[in-house]
């Protein structure tokens, strides 16, 4: 039986965009949980791994502290809470080791509509309202271009609008948020999305090697998102033009057809998206009795 020591913690965000694609994507992986009464923790039934469901910005502190082993957490957090640490002296004691391929969004800096931004420069002496300082700090100092940082904690489009601040910089996804309340977005300071953080404190053999299994089924899991298994009968003649026209394949497992000299069995993984227009190619091409499935996970 596994003393607590033993279990990998991995924390995850309570509430927000990233916690369901986290909290799927781990039981994608085979991992099955059970939820704490008070629902901030969730029990690995059939791995020693238990997840903490906290706050994003509080995850990458828990992962260098060595209280979580890994943090599922975006990339724009993991950045501020480095950059913080640094301008403190003090070293962030956690790194990235898996980008996650969800959770996209960027940290830009947006101005009002039909305000003249003729580039970086037009930043010079302005108010820009944040709850990014560091990362808008940072960004600022690279351009060299000197302007004030105003700290907002939330509703931070609102600040042109009470006079606060020229500019703001805060995390776009759509662009819908601007948008509304008549801003516009002028710079991109990072690309964003879903990464996985893990402490620097050695974890031992044991649990190491559980995280390296982690790791091999995400990308299991990731790398097969958008593919497709097709199966199709075709005319041997065909075999050349056929191969050419399935998208994102390696070389797939051609199969003679009982009791039929002139037609095979072709199967293959498809990593790209399987459109009608791909089959109605196919069929096209002398193809029959096609079929696509989805592909749950792989390894190679």
């Amino acid at each position: 039986m596994e003393t607590p020591e033993q279990r990998i913690k991995i924390a995850v965000q309570k509430t927000g965009r990233l916690t369901d694609h986290s909290i799927d994507l781990l039981e994608r992986c085979g991992l099955k949980l059970t939820r704490s009464k008070d629902q901030l923790i969730l029990y690995g039934e059939n791995m020693p791994i238990d997840l903490l469901l906290v706050r994003d910005d509080d995850i990458p502190g828990l992962v260098s502290e060595d209280v979580c082993d890994l943090g599922i957490v975006g990339l724009n957090i993991v950045e501020e809470k480095r950059l913080g640490l640094e301008s403190e002296g003090r070293p962030a004691l956690f790194r990235q080791i898996y980008e996650l391929d969800f959770g996209h969004c960027r940290l830009s800096l947006a101005g009002p509509d039909g305000h003249q931004y003729e580039g970086p420069e037009s930043l010079e002496n302005t108010k820009i309202a944040t709850s990014y300082v560091h990362l808008l700090r940072n960004y600022l100092k690279t351009i060299g271009v000197s302007a004030e940082s105003v700290y907002f904690s939330g509703a931070v489009e609102i600040a042109p609008k009470l006079g606060r601040a020229d500019y703001i910089c805060d995390l776009v996804s759509t662009g819908g948020t601007l948008a509304a309340n008549g801003l516009e977005e002028v710079e991109v300071l990072l690309d964003s999305e879903a990464v996985v953080i893990q402490t620097q404190a050695p974890l031992g053999d044991q649990k190491q090697a559980l995280v390296d299994k982690i790791l091999q089924r995400l990308d299991g899991v990731l790398q097969v998102r958008e593919s497709k298994y097709i199966m199709l009968h075709a005319p041997r003649a065909a075999l050349s033009e056929i191969r050419d026209l399935l998208p994102g394949s390696e070389a797939p497992t051609v199969m003679p057809l009982d009791g039929s000299d002139d037609k095979v069995a072709i199967h293959a993984v498809c990593r790209e998206n399987v459109f009608w227009e791909t089959l109605e190619n196919l069929k096209a091409a002398g193809a029959s009795s096609l079929l696509v499935l989805p592909v749950e996970k792989m390894l190679a």
